[in-house]
C-alpha cells in the first residue's frame, strides 16, 4: 500500500502540474524559457512540489518496512541495510527537491533570475540523479537477496536487478546530459516494481520456501 501511495502521489503531481501549466522545462536548457516558466506558472509549480513531498513520506515508510521484512525473513546479508539506506536517501532527496520546487513558487524568489536558475537546477538534480540512484539501491537491496533466497519469483527479482543497474547508470547523466533519459526509464519502473515486490514478499520464511 505504501508503495502504491508513493507511485500515486508522484503520478498525480505530474498530472496536476501538467493540467495547471505544463511540466517544468529542463533547467539545463534555455535560461529564458526556464525563468519564464517559473514566473508564469506558480500554481503549477506549487501543486507539483506538494505532491512530490507527499510521495517522499510513504517511500521512507516503505524502505523501513521492507528492510524489517527482509530481516524477519532471515536475511543477514547487507541487502536489508542497503535497501534501508537507499530508501532513506531517495526519500530525503525527493523531499528536498519538492522543497526547492515549492520555494520557486514564491514571488520573492521568482523576481531574481539567478535565484530561479539556481533553485531549479538544485530541484532537478535532487529529484533526478540524487533520487534515482539511491532508489536503485533500494530496489537492489530487495531484489538481490530475493533472487538468492527465492523470496520473489525469479522474473520479478531479475527485473528489479535490471532496473537497479539502469538507476545506477543514470549517474552518467552528470557527465553526459543526454543520458538524463535514463532517469525516467529507471524511476517509473522502479516505483512500479516496489509495488509488485511489496505485494509478493512473503511474511514468513516457511511460505517462501514452500513457494
Amino acid at each position: 500500500m505504501v508503495g502504491a501511495l508513493t507511485l500515486g502521489f508522484f503520478v498525480v503531481g505530474i498530472i496536476v502540474a501538467a493540467a495547471l501549466g505544463g511540466l517544468p522545462p529542463n533547467p539545463l536548457g534555455d535560461a529564458a524559457t526556464v525563468i519564464g516558466y517559473y514566473r508564469q506558472h506558480a500554481a503549477s509549480v506549487q501543486a507539483g512540489a506538494i505532491c512530490l513531498f507527499a510521495a517522499s513520506v510513504p517511500l521512507l515508510i516503505y524502505a523501513a518496512t521492507a528492510s524489517a521484512r527482509l530481516r524477519q525473513l532471515g536475511i543477514t546479508a547487507p541487502g536489508a541495510t542497503i535497501a534501508l539506506a537507499g530508501g532513506v536517501l531517495a526519500s530525503a532527496m525527493l523531499s528536498l527537491s519538492a522543497l526547492f520546487g515549492w520555494a520557486l513558487s514564491r514571488p520573492t524568489v521568482t523576481s531574481d533570475d539567478a535565484l530561479i536558475h539556481a533553485l531549479s537546477t538544485l530541484s532537478f538534480l535532487t529529484g533526478g540523479v540524487a533520487h534515482v540512484v539511491p532508489l536503485g539501491l533500494l530496489v537492489a537491496g530487495i531484489s538481490v537477496p530475493a533472487l538468492i533466497v527465492k523470496l520473489l519469483p525469479r522474473p520479478v527479482a531479475w527485473a528489479g536487478l535490471i532496473i537497479a543497474v539502469i538507476a545506477e547508470l543514470s549517474t552518467l547523466s552528470l557527465v553526459v546530459p543526454a543520458l538524463a533519459i535514463l532517469l525516467p526509464i529507471a524511476r517509473f519502473p522502479a516505483l512500479i516494481w516496489l509495488v509488485v515486490a511489496g505485494a509478493l514478499l512473503p511474511t514468513q520464511r516457511q511460505k517462501a520456501t514452500a513457494s
